[in-house]
Formats: structure tokens, C-alpha cells, sequence
């Protein structure tokens, strides 16, 4: 079940591991222009199983290795760079400074970022903000637009969703 969206906000409750492999899978075809993308939630909550899910959709081939330790992993698709961070990590926003991040944004490639909030002030501006909650068994996805990309990249994404 979902939320209409409404002022570039959806939320999708009561989401399973599948379905969210699924939501993933949707969000991809919309983000071959590129994107930045903001995973926030709590361990456990979902947040590599999605990012993960929305690689292999844009054609990651290579074995997905998280980022916890590295704090970032980056893919080369047929058609776009596809960088995965995970922040989880990080004392200060500081600490990210040699990752030369203004060399990895911008374009068409696809910016996926897990603890956002520890980057804070270090990190390009998202287009999509997620964010991910236990609900028993199962998740509730939050998605909020925050740039015209983004709501470019919400709409598109809402449209594949609901025919999938």
C-alpha cells in the first residue's frame, strides 16, 4: 500500500524484502540520467538490501560489496558511474574530505549515500531523500522529493511502481 505523493513525499507502508527489491528495481529505469539519492533509517532497517537491489537493477554484473569499511564502492555500467557510500562509519563529516567527492557527482552517474546525516556539509544535495522504518516484520518506506530532479525521478518512479 502507498501513499499518493503529495508535495514530492510517497510513502510506502508495510513494504517486505521483496517488494522492496521490487521498489528498487522500479526506481531504476528513472535514474539513467543520473541522481543522488539519500538512504536514511535505522541498522537494520533496509537500507543496503534497497541500495543493493537498485544496483543490480542498473546493471551492476560484478559481485555488490558493501561500502561499510571502504566508505565507498563505485560500479562502471554500459552507461553510467554508479557510486555507493556508506557513512555508518564516520566520526565527522570531516573524514570525507579525500574522497575527492566533487570528482564522483554531478552528470549522469548515480549517487546512492547510507547515513546521510554523518556526511552532513560534505555531501552533494540530494534528489531523493528515503528513509527507511522497522514496522514488525516488515519496513515502511518514506520518499521525499527535494529537488526538480528529484520530482522528476518520484513521478517517474511512481508510475513504473504502480504498474509493476
Amino acid at each position: 500500500m502507498n501513499a499518493p505523493a503529495s508535495d514530492g513525499i510517497v510513502v510506502y507502508q508495510g513494504v517486505g524484502e521483496e517488494r522492496l527489491a521490487a521498489l528498487a528495481a522500479a526506481l531504476a529505469p528513472a535514474l539513467a540520467h543520473g541522481g543522488t539519492l539519500f538512504l536514511a533509517g535505522d541498522l537494520g532497517a533496509g537500507k543496503t538490501t534497497f541500495a543493493r537491489a537498485l544496483l543490480r537493477a542498473l546493471g551492476v554484473a560484478e559481485r555488490i560489496k558493501s561500502p561499510t569499511y571502504s566508505l565507498v564502492e563505485s560500479y562502471r555500467t554500459a552507461t553510467q558511474d554508479i557510486h555507493h557510500l556508506d557513512l555508518y562509519r564516520i566520526a565527522d563529516a570531516g573524514e570525507l574530505e579525500w574522497l575527492g567527492l566533487p570528482d564522483l557527482t554531478g552528470g549522469d552517474g548515480v549517487f546512492v549515500v547510507e547515513w546521510p546525516e554523518r556526511g552532513a556539509g560534505a555531501l552533494p544535495p540530494p534528489d531523493l531523500c528515503l528513509r527507511l522504518a522497522h514496522a514488525g516484520e516488515v519496513r515502511d518506506l518514506g520518499v521525499e522529493a527535494v529537488s526538480a530532479r528529484g520530482r522528476d525521478l518520484l513521478a517517474a518512479w511512481q508510475a513504473r511502481a504502480a504498474a509493476g
